[in-house]
């Protein structure tokens, strides 16, 4: 086995691997000699090779949400860290651990005219936990380890990226056989808060004494919430509980497709569902009309749980329970008082009619991007993980109730399209689950290089809805009246998948109407030799007055 003979390279190898951190993404260059050789030479480390560092770094994003541990990124200096950074947001908001190691010049090389040389310490400001700032001269030095040992501890501690800056002098390329430098590895602090007694007592007596109370769960993991919580919760009549897709949650009584059942409403009715105590939890939620009907219509008292931070989201925030969501439910009595009035039982029944009215619309529109994603949601296999690209796709999957089997993730922290399709790979690079992505066409065009990677399971599925552009923006009020709007908003396009397929070894295929979908779908998931690719062309010119038309007719 080899060694980099730096020092610093050394210690940050041993430390990882104290750590469990052994998931390592390299881009290649010259600078990060010390920290490839130190990486890729161990046999305890899995390394991946990925050369665009904006797509290596979502590909990381992908596998450390499903390990649900940090995973590394490795790269050379100067511009390569910068491409880092969409990813970095997109960890920052979505808790997810990533440990960016990049490489610098010594410090008396920067700012001189030297090539690949930018500012690169505290480059991702307020999008980061911690930054370590490693210095030349003393590479041994207390300070250099206790910086590395907070970084990391940080990112399994807080769960999301953070930062450590190495610089190297030259050589790089010197090795050795064995590794004399131990480390002392202070081992990150799990903290498990106790609930506050004080808090839950006051939070019980207003949930149980409310006629009208409402949860609202926005990003998790399957079965972050034991089932038989969710039974429990199921049994208060006065209880609305919204599940959005991202949830991963399900049961009969919840209420899916949040905007399917709130859009349309008069006013008399949304003062009517106006709850007196929401209940949040999961991250980042995906339905505006939600948040906008809570803005308009807040609820008395706002409690949120979650273990590391609470988003003010609709101005009304009463508490904030340091807590993980099972546990807290697992304190929280439901009220077996029987209920006076029909909150649940109204909006059942709304809901049920809601479904019956969406049906029958599925019925009557002509081919559309409506009908493709209604058809896919009932061909997709069952058991499978699912990707869901923005902004387009994960909005059209919140009008169905999607199979409780699917495992489903959508990059919602910043809801760029940036890094979608790289984020699944990752994702299926570490998933037993077959892995399938939906995504549109502008979001899958700007992640093409996602493609160029060794790394793609075979049975890797990719459904691209390609409709010519960016057809999210027609449904927005007044954006198609604006000048040059199919040029500068809607960026209309004729691309097609198929020769990237072919670049890239994909199986391509594509459907132009629905029964070719149909047909097409009919062994997409089965067995192969290479990964495939689906694409779904419709037309452009009817998508948008077929979704705004829908709330509408389903009233």
């Amino acid at each position: 086995m080899m060694f980099s003979q730096k020092i610093l390279s050394q210690f940050i190898t041993q430390l990882c691997l104290a750590k469990g951190i052994d998931h390592v993404v390299i881009s290649p260059g010259s600078r990060n000699a010390p920290l490839t050789i130190g990486f890729s030479n161990h046999p305890d480390f899995t390394n991946f090779s990925i050369v665009d560092e904006r797509c290596a770094a979502f590909f990381a994003l992908g596998m450390a949400q499903q390990l649900q541990k940090p995973v590394v990124l490795v790269c050379t200096s100067g511009s390569a860290l910068l491409n880092y950074y969409p990813a970095i947001a997109e960890a920052y908001y979505s808790d997810i651990p990533l440990v960016v190691i990049s490489a610098d010049r010594p410090e008396h090389l920067i700012d001189i005219g030297d090539g690949q040389t930018i500012q690169q310490e505290n480059v991702f400001g307020n999008h980061i936990l911690c930054s370590a700032n490693c210095k030349t001269g003393h590479e041994n030095d207390a300070s250099n380890l206790r910086q590395i040992n907070q970084a990391l501890n940080t990112a399994i501690e807080q769960n999301g990226p953070v930062h450590i800056n190495v610089p190297f002098n030259e050589p790089l390329y010197e090795v050795t056989e064995s590794s004399d430098y131990k480390v002392e590895n202070k081992p990150a602090k799990h903290f498990v808060p106790e609930i506050e007694v004080e808090k839950m007592d006051t939070f019980q007596h207003r949930w149980n004494t409310a006629e009208r109370k409402m949860i609202l769960a926005g990003v998790m993991h399957p079965e972050q919430i034991p089932q038989e919580l969710l039974d429990n919760l199921s049994k208060d009549s006065d209880l609305l509980v919204f599940t959005e897709t991202t949830s991963n949650l399900h049961h009969e009584h919840f209420f899916p497709a949040i905007d399917q059942l709130i859009s349309s409403l008069e006013d008399d009715e949304l003062k009517e569902l106006q709850p007196e105590v929401l209940l949040t939890f999961g991250g980042m939620i995906v339905s505006k009309r939600i948040k906008a009907f809570l803005r308009k219509y807040p609820p008395k008292y706002h409690y949120h749980v979650d273990s590391k931070k609470a988003n003010d989201t609709f101005f009304k925030l009463t508490y904030h329970f340091k807590n993980e969501p099972a546990t807290f439910l697992g304190e929280l009595l439901v009220s077996d008082r029987v209920s006076a009035g029909n909150y649940r039982n109204r909006w059942l029944s709304i809901r049920d009619h809601r479904l019956t009215m969406h049906d029958a619309y599925l019925k009557e529109i002509p081919y559309s991007d409506f009908v493709v994603f209604s058809v896919l949601f009932k061909n997709l296999p069952h058991n499978i993980h699912l990707q869901l690209a923005n902004s387009a796709t994960v909005r059209y999957a919140q009008l169905f109730d999607l199979h409780k089997s699917y495992e489903v993730f959508c990059n919602r922290g910043t809801s760029g399209i940036d890094g979608s399709t790289s984020t699944a790979i990752g994702a299926a690079r570490v998933q037993q689950k077959q892995t399938v992505f939906i995504t549109g066409d502008l979001s899958f065009f700007y992640d093409s290089n996602a493609l160029w990677n060794n790394y793609i399971p075979i049975s890797f599925r990719i459904i691209v809805v390609n409709n010519s552009g960016g057809g999210i923006f027609r449904i927005l009020s007044g954006a198609r009246e604006i000048d040059q709007f199919e040029k500068y908003f809607e960026t209309s396009h004729s691309l097609t998948a198929k020769h990237l397929c072919a670049m890239f070894g994909f199986e391509y295929t594509n459907a132009t109407n629905e029964e070719e979908l149909k047909n097409a779908l009919g062994d997409f998931f089965g067995p192969s030799d290479a990964p495939r690719l689906l694409e779904v062309f419709t037309p452009h010119d009817v998508n948008d007055q077929v979704l705004l038309q829908y709330f509408d007719y389903i009233k």
